[in-house]
């Protein structure tokens, strides 16, 4: 088996690329406002009330017609998806892998028409959503080595008169609730590693972004992945996700997204239910407020190119990205000065024309961060954006900088999650890094400094699951940066790291005297 690399991104500067991800664009633009079924037990689901996707871009056009279930539909699946692991756990580890370096392949050929309904669900540009579908088969083609890496034969002691071994087998039926942020890449990777390890899913996408969803469950069902093993229900989270969470089958859940519904979903998943046997494990990425530190000492060209890339990228819609940007008083002026022609200087327009910046993803996130925006302009002072983008049919706020916020200030301290950076001023780089650490979160976070002592003190002190020196804190890849947060950004699930797939099996350790 070849060594595991990431895969490359396409250079969208590349007249020949471009044109290739417009034409698919097109061709995905001629599927628009289909129906899809839910897959239950390898069968296609209608139900009576419905799921619209829309364009955030262009709220006129609908991606497609999903369904949503209601709890009969959560239990066929959860039926299909116990029948199913009875056979599923015995198939070998090899035979498991293959289907995702399967699926890997096929993504690989269908790139451009993946990143097409990406950019046109959720609004990323080309190359976010080119990164985001790189992800996904990144995800695919390290668990696949991981899962075969853990069926080898585990080293333990040697004890005299006896033959011993440890082997991981799989949990049982899980349920998988991925976000709308990275909607291919963390579906498929929460999706893929408990389905390698033996398991059986229950797999509900965000109502936000289910086109995406719909894409890998077809994928997986044309390779012909035994029918209950991936059951994809579009579904409301109110009614079948919490039902689901409490299923006294379910084994685990694998959730990511905001903080409210993670912690939602440990205490209900903490509650034993009647005819549960088990404790029930909770893999968690929740959200973040994640703090880049700008050193007296920094490249302060280097430091706001960076902060308005991981501040303004996807609207500022990744749970890693830059919402607050933390200043020495030496170089505060000099920063602000640069950071507000970089920002207004961002393109935004409808993702279709690849534009750095496109809509928010929903009206329901528009609300939010319109809201927090008002909060801003009390706590601080606007540098550049506050508002809605006038006369586009679609959810475009401008880039929002606020200066001169206060450590402990609502923007300072809660997740927007949309395109409002807060600047603040610290007294010097311990000052800097306490601001840092004032969260209730601890995900990403990132210090440019030429000051190599400092940046030591930083790796330290630095409080959070993925820190960055002299970069920006978003863009993990794959088997590099394993992902994953301290506090209320979750368990620590280190997504994409050598530790993850253990989180999808037990231990069982046999014993036999000589």
């Amino acid at each position: 088996m070849k060594e595991f690399k990431n895969e490359i991104f396409l250079d969208f500067t590349d007249p020949i690329i471009e044109k290739k991800q417009k034409k698919a664009l097109l061709s995905v633009r001629a599927h628009f406002g289909k129906e899809y079924p839910n897959f239950i037990n390898g069968k296609a689901v209608k139900t009576t009330a419905k799921t619209i996707s829309l364009n955030p871009a262009n709220t006129d056009e609908t991606i497609g017609i999903f369904q949503k279930s209601g709890k009969d539909d959560a239990e066929a699946a959860m039926q299909a998806a116990q029948k199913a692991f009875e056979t599923w756990k015995f198939v070998p580890v090899k035979k498991r892998a293959e289907f995702l370096f399967k699926a890997a392949n096929i993504i690989r050929k269908r790139r451009l028409e993946i990143n097409a309904w990406m950019i046109s669900e959720v609004g990323k540009n080309y190359l976010e959503a080119d990164a985001d579908t790189c992800e996904a088969i990144d995800f695919l083609e390290f668990y696949g080595r991981e899962v075969l890496r853990f069926a080898e034969k585990q080293p333990i002691i040697p004890v005299k008169g006896e033959k011993n071994k440890t082997v991981y087998i799989p949990l049982g039926v899980g349920v998988i609730i991925p976000p709308w942020n990275f909607p291919f890449a963390i579906l498929i990777g929460t999706a893929c590693a408990a389905i390698a390890a033996g398991n059986t899913i229950v797999l509900k996408p965000s109502s936000d972004s289910p086109m995406m969803g719909w894409l890998f469950a077809d994928i997986m069902n044309s390779l012909g992945l035994p029918k209950g093993v991936l059951n994809y229900v579009v579904a409301s989270g109110a009614e079948s996700g919490d039902y689901l969470v409490q299923h006294p089958k379910t084994r685990f859940i694998s959730f990511t997204g905001s903080m409210e519904v993670g912690l939602r979903i440990n205490e209900l998943a903490a509650k034993t239910s009647p005819g549960q046997i088990w404790i029930k494990r909770v893999i968690a990425e929740m959200g973040g407020k994640d703090s880049m530190i700008i050193d007296s000492e920094a490249d302060i060209d280097d430091a706001v190119k960076g902060t308005v890339a991981a501040a303004f990228g996807f609207q500022g819609q990744k749970c890693s990205a830059c919402s607050r940007v933390i200043v020495d008083t030496k170089v505060y002026k000099e920063f602000v000065t640069k950071l507000k022609p970089a920002v207004e200087a961002l393109a935004q327009g409808n993702p279709i024309d690849n534009h750095f910046m496109g809509p928010v993803v929903s009206a329901k996130a528009e609300k939010s961060i319109l809201e927090y925006i008002e909060i801003g302009k009390k706590e601080g002072n606007l540098l550049t954006g506050g508002e809605k983008i006038k006369g586009m049919n679609g959810y475009f706020i401008k880039p929002t900088v606020f200066t001169d916020i206060e450590p402990m200030a609502r923007i300072s301290q809660e997740e927007i999650f949309g395109p409002v950076l807060a600047v603040i001023k610290s007294k010097n780089f311990e000052h800097s890094l306490e601001i840092a650490n004032n969260t209730m979160f601890g995900l990403t976070g990132a210090v440019y400094t030429s000051n190599k002592k400092k940046l030591a003190k930083a790796e330290q002190e630095f409080h959070c699951g993925n820190l960055y020196l002299n970069r920006k804190c978003t863009g993990a890849l794959v088997g590099a940066h394993p992902f994953g947060g301290f506090n209320m950004s979750g368990t620590d699930s280190k997504a994409g790291g050598r530790d993850y797939m253990l989180l999808f099996m037990q231990a069982k350790t046999i014993s036999e005297k000589k």
